[in-house]
């Protein structure tokens, strides 16, 4: 089931992602922080994106740990002190800074997860093709090439394993050179493939006038109806956060966290930007799930239950 969020017009998504990773920056709130981790994770999940996350989570363990653990020692501003490790004192604010740090880059990693499910090559293209069309081109081959480097370099270290060319195994001067060997294959095969792209293009006169586009995304009623709701609630969080609410001051003294009238409504407008995909992910399961229990009624589900099961159906 590929609807819900994914099926949103491209500009939908375009807006939650840049503003969740404009507030993941701007709101150093331990409150907004938690919230946007939990909402972006039950959004993974209801997108099915479950075994990537799986899949991410000892890379998310290893560098959350590390600036949560880095931070205080290395920085040592703060007024409340909690003891000295290898005579540098570690401070209260400090170990909570690293700590923020933390969520919020276990935030954008999550963030990214949703990003490159949701946004697809096609879909950055048509919203930006007409735009800077050569800018855009030249950006989704950039990004293109880390995943084919990847798969050409396992495909060229198995066939070169039968030649006796093994990164694995043998003295580290052999290694070294059978990694240059490898290396020198993979950077010769791509060049070549690069100059074969190159002809193609100019043999259909890439560049020659002003690029067209094709469109298949249409904005509809619903689109429309996101579109200002992200709008709005974004643009009240923006106003709020420079205004001064929400603000956690840590540096270079800690200071009682305040939370009144306009911090709340900064929350709220916030849940209602953070969950939106989240209730367009339910919306489609909803209607998935009405559609089938009205495209088989009761009766018929009775028959087949008891044929199933061998009983007779009353």
């Amino acid at each position: 089931m590929t609807g819900g969020f994914r099926a949103a017009h491209p500009a939908v998504a375009m807006l939650y992602f840049a503003g969740m990773l404009l507030f993941a920056a701007l709101l150093l709130h331990p409150v907004f922080l938690l919230t946007a981790l939990l909402g972006l994770t039950a959004l993974v999940l209801a997108q099915g994106l479950g075994p990537n996350l799986l899949r991410s989570l000892p890379f998310l363990g290893l560098t959350g740990v590390s600036v949560a653990v880095l931070n205080p020692l290395f920085s040592h501003r703060g007024s409340h002190l909690l003891f000295y490790s290898f005579d540098q004192p570690i401070t209260l604010e400090a170990v909570l800074y690293g700590l923020l740090m933390m969520m919020v880059l276990w935030l954008v990693m999550v963030l990214f997860i949703s990003y490159n499910a949701t946004v697809t090559p096609d879909k950055f293209l048509y919203l930006f093709g007409g735009i800077a069309p050569q800018a855009t081109l030249l950006l989704l081959m950039a990004l293109r090439f880390v995943p084919l480097f990847q798969r050409r370099l396992r495909r060229i270290t198995l066939i070169q394993r039968t030649r006796g060319i093994d990164v694995r195994h043998g003295s580290l001067r052999k290694r070294l050179r059978d990694g240059m060997t490898l290396l020198k294959v993979l950077l010769s095969l791509s060049l070549e493939e690069a100059l074969d792209t190159a002809d193609s293009m100019k043999a259909r006169g890439y560049g020659v006038r002003k690029r067209s586009v094709y469109g298949i995304y249409k904005l509809d009623r619903l689109d429309r109806v996101a579109l200002l709701l992200l709008a709005g609630c974004g643009i009240t969080v923006a106003i709020c956060q420079m205004s001064g609410f929400g603000a956690y001051e840590l540096y270079p003294r800690m200071k009682p966290a305040v939370w009144g009238r306009g911090e709340t409504l900064m929350y709220v407008c916030y849940c209602l930007f953070l969950l939106l995909p989240l209730a367009l992910e339910g919306r489609e399961r909803w209607i998935w799930r009405s559609s089938r229990r009205n495209n088989y009624p009761s009766g018929i589900r009775r028959q087949n239950v008891s044929r199933s099961t061998g009983s007779p159906s009353k």
